[in-house]
């Protein structure tokens, strides 16, 4: 077992890490920015170093300040969390070459999923389904139009190094396609450095499903069940629960078995997540796979007991998994809710000083915070604050779990999304598990209609 480990990360995700350590034996490092000097994953590491200014790219994503640090500390591996450097192949493979162990996927894996149009060849070859599109990337316009007259319109553009909902772009009509490929080369190029797009069938109000995973590098794997990621806005994810409400054991062991074909085809190795579509008469698609932990990742944590930070951890130091997939057991029902520093109705950032922070509290309830009462929600980076979790015996019981949590938090100095997410557990729809991706869309126009 690794002795020091250093996060490369900070917030509520650092914390966690530092927490998955402590109770392990592991020393930990924290890395921090100029304006993070004061944040609690600062305070509650047993050591700490700073990397650089507030910009992310002089700090939290300066491999060689983090690689540096790491060396300086004697640390031996790098957790990286999620965003940042968390699925940065050249990253990986560096701290390799240094001999510092990155806690994560190999090099190979990260390169080859973070490249969408070649995860799709590879998950084809497997035979995990895939959604009908272009084999590779899109190489001229006419190519493009025949595509989409093939599969049919409704379809989506794609980056092929996108995420987060960057260089995305939905067609519905074939004089749409052209300026709508451009649009999505611009966005991919500014974020990720690659104009490189695909082509994929739309489907209309689907159900966003992944599978957590977990892989040894002696060969075995398991999955944890499903998460259900539908609400959300532009892709981004704002409450996520597990099990889906639209899953049974039939199509829970169906995807479990494409995210394993996933795992062996990409030869994985520790957490990963396998993302599916589900269409309308239950039929599943594979879109990509995270080779991080996920935001989301402590609803799978509440229904199974495995603490996945942990196992990332065990599993990079050559330990092999513990469990077998027959010994995995599922009880009850989680959901997270995403509490975000942003106008409910604009979403638009909010940064500032909280003046007063309540933290829910009870039987089932989790939430994982780095924030604090007089602490600062800088303008630099990722705008969550916390992530309200609740473990309950039934999915009505979550529900209700969730609704008297949501009213104990008190967040005062900044604008939160608490309010949305009131609205949202009072919704008939989402309580009755009826939603798809198209849910938040139709309750904010519903509000703001006349």
């Amino acid at each position: 077992m690794f002795k020091k480990v250093l996060i490369a990360n900070r917030g509520e995700i650092a914390l966690r890490i530092i927490r998955a350590c402590r109770e392990m034996g592991v020393r930990t490092v924290a890395i921090h920015s100029d304006p993070d000097a004061a944040s609690l994953h600062v305070r509650f590491a047993d050591e700490s170093i700073c990397v650089g200014p507030a910009d992310a790219a002089q700090s939290y994503r300066n491999i060689p300040n983090i690689l540096s640090a790491a060396e300086v500390t004697g640390a031996e591996a790098i957790h990286p969390g999620y965003g940042f450097l968390a699925e940065n192949s050249h990253f990986a493979e560096v701290c390799e070459s240094a001999g510092i162990k990155f806690i994560g996927p190999p090099a190979e894996c990260i390169s080859l999923m973070g490249n969408k149009a070649k995860a799709r060849e590879v998950m084809m070859k497997q035979g995990v389904p895939i959604i009908p599109g272009s084999e590779g990337t899109v190489r001229d316009e006419k190519y493009a139009i025949d595509i989409a007259r093939k599969i049919g319109y409704p379809v989506i553009v794609k980056a092929v190094s996108g995420g987060g909902g960057r260089g995305m772009r939905v067609v519905h009509k074939e004089d749409e396609l052209s300026k709508s490929i451009q649009t999505a080369q611009l966005e991919a190029k500014a974020a990720f450095g690659d104009d490189s797009v695909y082509i994929e069938k739309f489907f209309v109000d689907p159900r966003h499903i992944e599978v957590q995973v977990l892989a040894d590098d002696k060969g075995k794997m398991i999955y944890l069940g499903e998460r259900d990621c539908s609400v959300q806005r532009r892709h981004q994810k704002l409450v996520e629960e597990s099990p889906s409400p639209v899953v049974d054991d039939r199509l829970r062991r169906e995807l479990g078995r494409a995210a394993s074909g996933a795992v062996s085809a990409a030869n994985y190795v520790n957490a990963g997540t396998v993302e599916f579509l589900l269409d309308k008469d239950h039929h599943f698609y594979f879109i990509e796979m995270n080779t991080r932990i996920q935001v989301e990742h402590p609803i799978s944590e509440m229904v199974s007991g495995i603490d996945l930070v942990k196992e990332q951890i065990k599993i990079a130091s050559g330990k092999p998994l513990a469990l077998k997939q027959s010994q995995v057991r599922l009880q009850g029902h989680s959901i997270e809710c995403r509490i975000n520093a942003e106008s409910p109705d604009k979403f638009t950032p909010s940064p500032g000083t909280i003046t007063a922070f309540h933290l829910p509290g009870g039987p089932g309830i989790r939430v994982d915070s780095a924030c604090y009462i007089g602490g600062v929600i800088p303008p630099y980076y990722d705008s969550l604050i916390a992530k309200l979790i609740v473990h309950a015996g039934t999915r009505e019981e979550a529900i209700a779990r969730m609704k008297s949590a949501l009213n104990e938090f008190v967040i005062e100095g900044v604008q939160t999304t608490l309010p949305l997410h009131k609205r949202i557990f009072e919704d008939p729809g989402f309580v009755k598990g009826r939603y798809s991706t198209s849910f938040l869309d139709h309750l904010l126009s519903e509000s703001s209609a006349p």
